[in-house]
């Protein structure tokens, strides 16, 4: 098992997550991050450092497609071992639903 960042980080990405994983498991897109399944140890330090709740097991039935997100683009994306200043906005998006039309599937 492991875990994934799902769509409320998108525009948000905090990064406190990255700040306390123990493998370096975080990779960093334009607007949100993904956890690699494969380097993810399912320590679950991540979890209650995300503000907006964004990290939840991989077995979670409704959470497949970022499941599948993560994974594809961690595969794709520069790794991020330190947190860095979150988007200028970020507090706005962190109440927004509804965010997978922002997706960007560009890197960092």
């Amino acid at each position: 098992m492991a875990h994934i960042v799902t769509e409320s980080c998108i525009r948000c990405k905090y990064m406190d997550c990255v700040s306390v994983c123990p493998v370096d498991c975080f990779y960093a897109g334009e607007n949100m991050l993904v956890i690699h399944p494969d380097e993810c140890i399912d320590c679950g330090v991540c979890i209650p450092e995300c503000p907006v709740q964004a990290i939840v097991p991989d077995t979670n039935d409704q959470v497949f497609e970022w499941a599948l997100l993560n994974r594809t683009y961690a595969e794709q994306w520069p790794k991020i071992t330190e947190k860095a200043i979150p988007p200028h906005d970020a507090d706005h998006w962190a109440a927004v639903t509804d965010k997978k039309k922002y997706f960007s599937s560009k890197p960092h």
